[in-house]
């Protein structure tokens, strides 16, 4: 039932797939969830098994790839620029609220890895009923610190030399999004090339490598504690790309958070057992908030 729907952020064209909601409970204009990915990742790694199943629920989705991203415009390709990509959250949910399936004071914003400390910077100033964050990225400096002292030192020329290039009005240098281990890449814990395991074929696992400067200085878990909406919080107690503990710490001193802690990895919702533990939470939560 999916549509393959385009929106303008800053000139460029976003696209993405919406979801109509499905069942017997299905309204129009109704509630809506607004999706986008983690790191460098497209909406085909498992956004579509989220967004069936909150749309078997009743809630409409719109899932949507960033600039530079997936199936979206924009040049340089595989720029990961946090501000555009606030940018990006701000044009989805405008359009999600454009459409006549949606009630606009029915919105909730999901995000996952670097898009579920996304929705938390963005939730003041796009206002949703509520929002759900999986295993979300929410210290630069906590998770610089997992990356380790020649992790960084690894990483640093080359996010130099892309900013060289920028300057220069040349083509990104890139860097590989996940790694193994003492590889030159963003992701290096032992769990990260379960990314790859998500892909579909074609991935382009490349990164503008100045992204690397700018990650230790990114903490969007400081906005938590100033929102005043429902947040779901899901860690993993082993995720090694996202630490758990400052999630935990940010969300237990929010007034609206609540924090759900699983003893799983950093890719581990995405599949299997636990992505059926991990949907049938976000979708208890998102009926709970959104449906009257």
């Amino acid at each position: 039932m999916r549509e393959d729907i385009t929106f303008t952020s800053y000139g460029v064209t976003c696209r993405g797939w919406f979801y109509p909601a499905q069942g017997a409970e299905a309204r129009s204009p109704g509630p809506c969830v607004v999706m986008a990915h983690g790191l460098a990742a497209v909406k085909e790694m498992r956004l579509d098994a989220y967004a069936e199943r909150f749309a078997a629920a009743g809630l409409s989705v719109l899932v949507f790839d960033y600039r530079h991203f997936g199936s979206s415009d924009g040049r340089p390709r595989q720029l990961l620029d946090i501000g555009r990509q606030h940018q990006d959250w701000g044009n989805a949910v405008a359009y999600a609220r454009s459409r006549p399936e949606v009630d606009a004071d029915r919105v909730a914003l999901w995000g996952s890895s670097l898009s579920g400390g996304h929705v938390m910077a963005v939730a003041r100033t796009v206002a949703p009923a509520c929002v759900v964050s999986q295993v979300p990225h929410v210290s630069g400096p906590m998770s610089t610190k997992e990356l380790g002292a020649r992790g960084v030192a690894r990483l640093v020329p080359h996010g130099l030399r892309d900013l060289a290039r920028a300057a220069r009005r040349k083509e990104p240098h890139y860097i590989p999004a996940a790694g193994r281990p003492g590889d030159l890449a963003i992701m290096t814990a032992p769990e990260a090339m379960e990314y790859l395991d998500l892909a579909p074929d074609g991935f382009d696992d490349r990164v503008a490598a100045r992204f690397a400067l700018a990650i230790g200085l990114y903490s969007p878990g400081r906005a938590l504690r100033h929102l005043t909406v429902p947040v779901l919080v899901q860690v993993g107690l082993r995720d090694r790309t996202t630490p758990p503990h400052p999630a935990i710490a940010v969300a237990e001193k929010a007034p609206t958070a609540r924090v759900s802690s699983y003893d799983v990895g950093h890719f581990t919702p995405y599949t299997g057992e636990m992505f059926e533990t991990f949907v049938a939470e976000q979708t208890a939560f998102l009926r709970e908030h959104l449906t009257r």
